[in-house]
């Protein structure tokens, strides 16, 4: 029986487990740092601590944990989960369960400054006579268009090569409807929703659907966390309460609806999809055969730009004067959180950049005085004079190499060094492959020929609308570049930056380096409001279904899928501070190889640097820096609590998920 909420056009995407199906077929035994041989490939000449030779890295948008896998069973043996319904949060069909109260959510009277812990006289609890903020339709497109989302023209245009042609109707599908910035109506219950999560499904409602968005940025998301001293428990010794997200998305920046500007995010924080109806059923498909960690999270508080900068580096960008020493950015982007007179949580200046060292600065003092207070080494992390990059700014270099003009205000080239320079000194291959890259080189060619002093990536793409998809390549999601080392090298630069379709051809032609990173373009790259979480899925299944074609590359081949940051989403579980940036929110981590099968869940603490010390410990590479997150230990966790660390801060470095006395030759779908 079709589940209420689904609609006909769900489509190959939507998978049901038929065990009959599945194939379960045992590889012959290969001993730890041995593997079979593919062709000609170069990583075979290379040692690994393990039988995986091949890393793919594939990067989603803007979702949570409890927002994708909320409502989740796992299918291994003896398995559990920490989610929304194994809390008793919400039941199987999401909706209220006993324990909803366990995620109810706060309104904050007005304080004089920046806090990022409230005491419990100035919190008082939405209920039915003080709503929590309602999901509204920020930014979801209104209907079919030529010129955004849904895409018909893109769609017939078969422009979008990265997913299966099947797929290309998910373009067009999914508007809302409604106009921009209303009540989300087709949320069920919409306009009086209980304070606490809801399901993102109904008649009129699923993931095919474009959904409003939310704002999800560093000092905001500190704040969302509610995090005190004051609300430390056994279970929960670092006192973060998550209890603030719809509060501060709906007050740090007030809208102005006449003029359209300002903070249109209300309650869309608390929406969740139900993985047990068939929501987001590739993900769910791969979880239940493979493996899903329930306590990995995104690395930096806030946004896309400065997670994948982590995930790159394992730590914080700063603006420098173009050579590498540390230089003070511009006074309009210097962030100042404290909140304007006569407001209730207005941030002053809602900037890019905080010299974190001095806690003179605004903001600062709240973060740095709370992990004062912890009772582990939680040190901030931020060398004197730097000004740390927290919130999107765009690499000081353009596609195609191009230095970006200083007026730009783009964070000028970086000399943080990345794990692509660590492998390149061991010779170890290695790319970032970028959905619409070489779209986005053409379109800034074409730019700073027009223009050379201000190229303009949307003008050049609405002057060549061949290559207009460029402009949905983005440049933010790339760590490396940001680099002088790769991006400021013409050679670096073609041999370790490629599109989406060399990274196809690589799987297919025996070429695949031995570390690869994949980020899809923003039409499917999952994000609310831009993207939907079936594009994304449709991105996953086109390469792996080029992987399932080639089984001798899949016996030796790890494909870790996760997101760059929660978006926004509110989540339930435990946060560990390591320093001033971070961590924030649980995000998905599924594995999938041979030799991380059966539907496990492992809950061993992790964030985005785990994936380096997955690469750094398989390939015998050291820690980047001697301060990078990299260096941290692998944690040791009680039995009753796997998810708290006992020697914080501690990083897994994900071998955990993995069991290499054993391989499965597991299909990735059917």
């Amino acid at each position: 029986m079709q589940p209420k909420g689904m609609t006909s056009h769900h489509r190959r995407l939507k998978l049901t487990l038929r065990s009959s199906a599945i194939a379960f077929v045992t590889f012959a035994y290969m001993s730890i740092g041995q593997s079979a041989t593919t062709g000609n490939d170069p990583a075979h000449k290379f040692k690994t601590a393990s039988p995986i030779k091949h890393v793919i890295i594939l990067i989603g948008e803007n979702r949570g944990l409890d927002h994708t896998f909320g409502v989740y069973k796992p299918k291994g043996k003896k398995q559990t989960i920490s989610n929304l319904l194994s809390k008793g949060i919400v039941n199987e069909d999401g909706s209220p369960a006993s324990n909803f109260s366990l995620a109810r959510q706060f309104a904050v009277s007005a304080q004089s400054s920046y806090y990022i812990g409230v005491p419990k006289a100035d919190k008082t609890a939405y209920d039915s006579s003080n709503l929590m903020p309602q999901p509204n339709t920020n930014g979801a497109p209104q209907a079919q268009s030529d010129t955004g989302p849904p895409f018909k023209t893109v769609a017939e245009a078969g422009v979008e090569s990265d997913i299966n042609p099947e797929d290309a109707f998910l373009l067009t599908t999914g508007a809302t409807g409604l106009a921009h910035d209303v009540l989300d109506t087709r949320v069920p219950g919409a306009g009086n929703l209980p304070n606490g999560p809801f399901v993102l499904q109904g008649r009129n409602i699923n993931d095919d659907d474009y959904t409003g968005d939310m704002t999800h940025r560093f000092y905001q998301a500190w704040q969302q966390s509610d995090c005190s001293k004051a609300n430390e428990t056994k279970e929960n010794p670092v006192g973060c309460l998550n209890d603030l997200f719809p509060f501060v998305m709906a007050t740090f920046s007030p809208p102005n609806f006449s003029t359209k500007t300002g903070n249109f995010s209300q309650g869309n924080e608390m929406g969740f999809y139900n993985a047990e109806q068939e929501q987001a059923s590739l993900l769910k498909t791969l979880a239940d055969r493979f493996t899903l960690s329930d306590n990995f999270h995104q690395s930096f508080m806030g946004g896309t730009g400065a997670n994948h900068f982590m995930l790159g580096t394992g730590d914080a960008a700063f603006w420098s004067d173009g050579h590498g020493n540390p230089a003070v950015p511009p006074t309009s982007l210097v962030a100042n959180p404290n909140p304007k007179s006569g407001t209730v949580n207005a941030y002053t200046v809602d900037g890019n950049f905080s010299e974190c060292s001095d806690v003179t600065q605004p903001g600062v003092k709240p973060i740095v005085d709370y992990l004062d207070k912890l009772k582990y080494a939680a040190e901030p992390n931020c060398a004197e004079d730097h000004y740390y990059m927290l919130n999107n700014t765009n690499p000081g270099f353009l596609p195609n190499g191009t230095a970006v003009p200083a007026a730009q205000n783009a964070l000028p080239p970086s000399p943080v060094r990345t794990i692509g320079d660590a492998l390149n000194e061991k010779k170890i291959s290695w790319a970032y492959f970028g959905g619409a890259y070489n779209d986005a080189v053409t379109l800034s060619n074409e730019a700073v020929a027009a223009n050379p002093a201000n190229p303009n990536l949307t003008a050049a793409a609405l002057a060549d609308p061949a290559h207009a998809l460029g402009v949905a390549y983005c440049q933010i999601c790339n760590p490396f570049q940001y680099a002088t080392s790769i991006m400021g090298d013409p050679a670096q630069r073609s041999a370790h930056v490629k599109d989406t379709a060399d990274l196809i051809t690589d799987i297919k032609n025996n070429t695949l380096p031995a570390v690869s990173f994949g980020k899809p373009d923003g039409l499917l790259d999952g994000h609310p409001q831009s993207s939907k979480i079936d594009l994304f899925e449709a991105y996953v299944q086109n390469l792996l279904d080029a992987l399932e074609a080639n089984p001798k590359l899949k016996a030796e081949t790890v494909v870790f899928i996760t997101w760059d940051e929660a978006g926004g989403y509110w989540d339930s579980g435990y946060i560990q501070p390591i320093d001033f940036f971070g961590d924030g929110p649980r995000i998905p981590l599924l594995v999938l190889s041979p030799y991380s099968t059966g539907g496990r869940v492992v809950h061993s603490y992790a964030d985005h640097v785990s994936l380096l010390k997955f690469i750094e410990r398989n390939w015998n590479l050291n820690p980047l820096t001697d301060r990078s997150r990299d260096n941290l230990p692998n944690p040791e966790a009680k039995k009753e609590n796997p998810y708290v660390p006992v020697n914080s801060p501690a990083l897994d470095d994900l071998f955990e998920a993995f069991d290499f006395g054993k391989a499965v030759n597991q299909p990735y779908t059917e």
